[in-house]
């Protein structure tokens, strides 16, 4: 029984030490765990930056040089923040393991959530309601920053009278310039300005109108790329000559005569080999054909001109030997006069305040052999003659309001070639109530010439062309005052490669 006991015993002990282990430790490797803050923009050291980590060790922060170390850290996978006032916090994840240098770097972006929007721009340039604004201005607005934001502007132009809209986007800067406005039309302008996270701010609007005719009272001719292009004129508030490009160079346009009582510009323009009569707006608008199967001719097209009838209602010009009008719809070509040698009709000009004076210039085939007389259309009947079978070349008519003066050009030297080349053209005075001609004396040199002479608005100044007289001289366009000595440089140049000059 003993025996028995003892067995059970040792049966229960030896189960009992088989059910028994060793509880052990786990042991937890340690890292380190460095890294550099920088900014996104500058890429440069950002110092003082607090580091901290998930699941959460030691919290530091960078030095001046942007860097820092957590050391010693548990081996684990780790999501790491940086966070600084003004900066958006950033997260990176990073695995450290035992005895290895883990590394992170941070790139941080400046916070917009405090960021200031830009100011309203106050427009300044062109003031509100301006008048008689050049076609060529700058636009001047306040600055909108109110940090170191970038500031992009949006000038919105937008033109009144064709119900149109232009916008132009400037980068930092508060001052524009446009070309070619649209002459005689009103304008709104507004300035809108964004630092590309605000919303858009916005100036008030403004407007402004731009010259009209009475405010650029000039026009003539340039040639560009082989074609004669109309521009307009006027003196500008720093006494510069501004000019506005009023037909395409694409054609052939010239000998420009604008009448005040329609506000529409009449003008020469080829078409294929013949060449017709046309009208525009001032601002080059509106272009239109008034002549049909009645075009404009003569002897040499470069020297024929036209006239506007006194109320602007119609049109006279030539065709070969005959005088015709033509209202100013392109309607109803009737022949005032026909020469009755066959001479040809060059010339026409017309006073204010007399309606049945014409002024007529005539010559042959050549161009010569040269008339210049006054016709009244009632009577049918030649009134004056200034010039009679002159040998060489004449022209330039114009005559004053009144009808008591003619302005004209002979040249001097008599010539007659085939080339129509003009040696020495004056400008000469013909006065009606007394029979005499009188030379104008300008500033004109030997080998020039001095053509087209219109008399100026109010008649105490003249507009010519002057240039060389070889063929391939470049024109410019002269007033002369009337009411100088003439002494030297008393002519004023306004425009230079240029010709066929109206004075309205």
């Amino acid at each position: 029984m003993k025996i028995r006991k003892h067995i059970y015993l040792l049966l229960i002990l030896a189960i009992g030490l088989i059910s028994c282990s060793e509880d052990t430790i786990d042991f937890v490797g340690q890292g380190t765990l460095s890294g550099r803050v920088v900014s996104d923009e500058s890429k440069t050291a950002i110092s003082n930056v607090r580091i901290s980590t998930n699941p959460a060790s030691s919290t530091v922060f960078t030095d001046e040089e942007g860097r820092f170390t957590i050391e010693p850290i548990d081996e684990d996978d780790y999501s790491v923040q940086a966070e600084l006032d003004g900066y958006v916090t950033a997260f990176e994840a990073v695995v450290v393991s035992a005895n290895q240098t883990s590394t992170v770097a941070f790139e941080l972006v400046i916070s917009k959530t405090d960021n200031i929007p830009p100011k309203a721009p106050e427009l300044i340039q062109p003031a509100d309601n301006t008048l008689n604004v050049d076609l060529n201005t700058t636009f001047v607005w306040s600055s909108s920053k109110n940090d170191s934001d970038d500031i992009t502007y949006e000038l919105e132009l937008r033109n009144a009278d064709a119900n149109t809209k232009e916008v132009f986007t400037i980068e930092n800067d508060t001052i524009f310039s446009i070309n070619e406005l649209t002459l005689g039309t009103t304008y709104f302008w507004q300035v809108s300005a964004s630092d590309g996270e605000n919303e858009q701010i916005l100036s008030s609007v403004k407007q402004f109108t731009t010259r009209t005719l009475d405010d650029t009272p000039f026009l003539f001719t340039r040639i560009e790329n082989g074609n004669s292009v109309i521009y307009a004129g006027a003196e500008s508030d720093d006494g510069v000559y501004a000019e506005y490009q009023l037909t395409s160079s694409n054609t052939n346009s010239f000998r420009p005569r604008a009448n005040k009582e329609t506000g529409k510009i009449a003008f020469l323009r080829t078409e294929g080999s013949t060449v017709h009569l046309y009208s525009m707006n001032a601002d080059g608008s509106d272009v239109k054909k008034l002549t049909g199967s009645i075009p404009v001719n003569g002897f040499k097209i470069s020297e024929v001109d036209f006239a506007w009838a006194q109320n602007g209602s119609a049109v006279y010009y030539p065709n070969y030997d005959k005088l015709y009008s033509i209202s100013l719809n392109g309607t109803g070509a009737n022949l005032i006069y026909q020469t009755p040698d066959g001479s040809l009709i060059t010339e026409i000009a017309v006073s204010d305040f007399n309606q049945n004076i014409i002024a007529l210039k005539t010559n042959n085939i050549n161009g010569y052999q040269t008339n210049i007389f006054t016709f009244n259309t009632a009577t049918q009947m030649i009134v004056n003659q200034v010039l009679v079978n002159y040998n060489g070349a004449a022209g330039g008519l114009d005559l004053d309001a009144n009808g008591n003066r003619l302005l004209y050009t002979r040249d001097l030297s008599g010539s007659q070639n085939n080339q129509y080349r003009i040696f020495e053209s004056r400008v000469f005075i013909y006065d009606f109530s007394t029979g005499i001609s009188l030379a104008l004396e300008t500033d004109v040199d030997q080998g020039e010439n001095d053509l087209d002479p219109r008399w100026s608005p109010s008649e105490g100044q003249i507009i010519l062309t002057r240039q060389a007289n070889n063929l391939t001289a470049i024109p410019s366009i002269y007033t002369v005052d009337l009411n100088s000595n003439n002494s030297s440089s008393d002519d004023d140049l306004l425009f230079t490669n240029a010709s066929m000059p109206d004075w309205e």
